[in-house]
C-alpha cells in the first residue's frame, strides 16, 4: 500500500497498490477519505491494481484554494488524478457524494470507464422541497452547524456498529465546515439523471434501506440496475464489507465478460 500526494492543484492524496491488467479507482463520500475503502483495497489488490482518492479538503489532500467544493470541482479531482496516474481504462466506484462526482466524470469521459459502480449514491436532491432544504442550509451556516450536521450524520449511521459510528463522526469533525457546506449546497443543484441516462457503459447501484426513497436514482431511472444490502448504515462498504465485495466482484466479472449479473 502506497499513499502519496500527486502533483496536482490542489495536491491530492492517492492510495495506490496492487497490480494486474484491471484497475479500480474508489472515491469516498462527503467527510470521508481513502481509508473508507480499506476492505475493498485489501481484497482487490490480490490480483488487481486498486486506488483510492482523497478529494480536495478531505483526508490528506489539500483544501481547494478557491473554496470550490462543487460536484464539478470534485469530478475535476478525479480527472486530475487520472491524468497524473496515466490511467486509461478503469472501473470507477463512488460512494454517496463520491458517486455524484463519479457520475459527473462519466458524463465527461465515458470512454475511459470499464464500468461505473455507485455505492448508496446521493439521489436527485433537486426534488427535495425548499421548505426542507432551506432551513437545513441556514442552520449549517449558523452557530448551530455542529449540532445540525452531527444530527444529520447520526441518522445515516444508525445501522452501523458503535466503533464505525465513532469513526465516521470523527471523520466528520475533522472535515472543514466550508467543505461540508459547499458540497451539500452543490448536491442540491446537481443533475445526476441526465448523465446516467446517457452513459452507455455497464453500471450498478448498491443501495441500503435508507436510500430507497422517491428521489433515489434507481427509483427515478427504472433502467438503472441495483442491489440492496439491508441492515446497514449509509457506509455499507464498512458495515458489510464481505457482502459488498462479493457484489463488486460479480459486477467486475460481468463487465469483463460482457454479461449481465
Amino acid at each position: 500500500m502506497t499513499r502519496r500526494l500527486l502533483n496536482t492543484a490542489p495536491a491530492l492524496n492517492i492510495d495506490d497498490g496492487g497490480g494486474g491488467s484491471d484497475c479500480v479507482l474508489f472515491v469516498h463520500s462527503l467527510a470521508g477519505n481513502c481509508g473508507h475503502w480499506s476492505h475493498q483495497l485489501d481484497h482487490l489488490r490480490q490480483n488487481r491494481r486498486a486506488l483510492a482518492l482523497d478529494l480536495r479538503g478531505h483526508g490528506l489532500s489539500s483544501p481547494a484554494p478557491d473554496g470550490d467544493y462543487s460536484i464539478s470541482a470534485l469530478a475535476k479531482d478525479i480527472e486530475s488524478a487520472v491524468e497524473a496516474l496515466h490511467l486509461h481504462k478503469f472501473f470507477l466506484v463512488g460512494h454517496s457524494l463520491g458517486a455524484s462526482a463519479a457520475i459527473e466524470f462519466a458524463r465527461k469521459h465515458p470512454e475511459m470507464l470499464a464500468g461505473l459502480l455507485l455505492a448508496d449514491p446521493s439521489g436527485d436532491a433537486r426534488r427535495l422541497p425548499a421548505e426542507v432544504t432551506e432551513p437545513f442550509l441556514e442552520a449549517l451556516q449558523s452557530e448551530a452547524y455542529a449540532l445540525t450536521i452531527e444530527g444529520y450524520w447520526k441518522s445515516m449511521i444508525a445501522g452501523s456498529s458503535p466503533a464505525i459510528q465513532e469513526r465516521l463522526l470523527s471523520d466528520l469533525k475533522s472535515t472543514r465546515k466550508e467543505v461540508v457546506t459547499g458540497a451539500l449546497q452543490s448536491i442540491l443543484h446537481f443533475d445526476p439523471l441526465t448523465p446516467l441516462k446517457r452513459y452507455a457503459g455497464r453500471k450498478l447501484s448498491i443501495i441500503t434501506d435508507i436510500n430507497d426513497t422517491p428521489i433515489s436514482l434507481h427509483n427515478l431511472l427504472p433502467g438503472l440496475p441495483h442491489i440492496k444490502i439491508s441492515g446497514t448504515g449509509h457506509w455499507l462498504q464498512l458495515d458489510r464489507p464481505e457482502e459488498f465485495n462479493k457484489i463488486m466482484d460479480a459486477f467486475f466479472a460481468a463487465s469483463n465478460e460482457n454479461k449481465k449479473i
